[in-house]
């Protein structure tokens, strides 16, 4: 991929991130933007998939009030969920 290529690609990334309601903005974009493209081919395909859920699941499973029943979405939902989380 070129570097116009990364760029374009983020920038759709960022919209499909921004959802228009705040409780899942907070925790998307800053995930998109501080740790996206660090995480592995395999981790990143498991966060665009994650984006192609509807809003209320998301909301339920980032709200910790239903967990997401495939794994691979769960993963995700764990991870960006570690980065709020006090330690």
């Amino acid at each position: 991929m070129t570097a116009e290529d990364l760029a374009t690609e983020k920038k759709r990334l960022w919209w499909h991130s921004r959802r228009g309601m705040l409780e899942l903005d907070v925790l998307l974009l800053p995930f998109l933007e501080e740790v996206y493209s660090d995480l592995s081919e395999e981790d990143q395909a498991k966060y665009r998939r994650l984006l192609d859920c509807e809003d209320p699941d998301l909301f339920q499973w980032f709200m910790q009030n239903a967990r997401p029943q495939d794994p691979d979405h769960a993963y995700i939902v764990d991870m960006i969920l570690q980065r709020v989380q006090p330690s």
